[in-house]
């Protein structure tokens, strides 16, 4: 074989590899994109009965002394609690729909109800005011 068929030959497989790499690479690339895109917070508690909540002060004020560090937290608590930090940081990015919807319930009723706890409730979450405007935007349609 000539050197100009082996260098063709070469050039060949060279190419073909490089297709295959590039094919390889797109599709884990969009892969990632999709877990990322398809990441969001547990669900397990998006059934929660909101309205039971915010309609009853006692139980109201006890998710609010949860967050608030004030008491200990059930598990349903907690399980809203360990995300609250990065749910103010990043609006609610990993927020499915009910999830924006329990938020939006739970401020509106503690705004209302108990002022000076959901007071404690911001300053804790948003210490310097930075994220709750398009956290509540994001959420207000919820």
């Amino acid at each position: 074989m000539s050197i100009k068929g082996k260098v063709l030959n070469r050039l060949k497989l060279v190419s073909s590899n490089l297709y295959k790499f590039t094919m390889k690479s797109i599709v884990v690339l969009f892969a990632l994109v999709a877990f990322a895109a398809a990441e969001t917070y547990s669900t397990k508690n998006d059934h929660l009965d909101v309205e039971k909540i915010v309609s009853n002060t006692e139980t109201l004020q006890s998710f609010l002394d949860c967050f608030n560090d004030k008491k200990d937290c059930s598990d349903v608590q907690a399980d809203f609690k360990k995300d609250l930090p990065e749910v103010y940081e990043q609006a609610c990015d990993k927020c499915t729909d009910a999830q924006k919807h329990l938020l939006r319930r739970f401020q509106e009723a503690s705004k209302e109800k108990l002022p000076d706890g959901y007071t404690e409730f911001k300053k804790k979450y948003d210490p310097e005011g930075k994220y709750s405007a398009l956290l509540e935007k994001v959420i207000a349609n919820a």
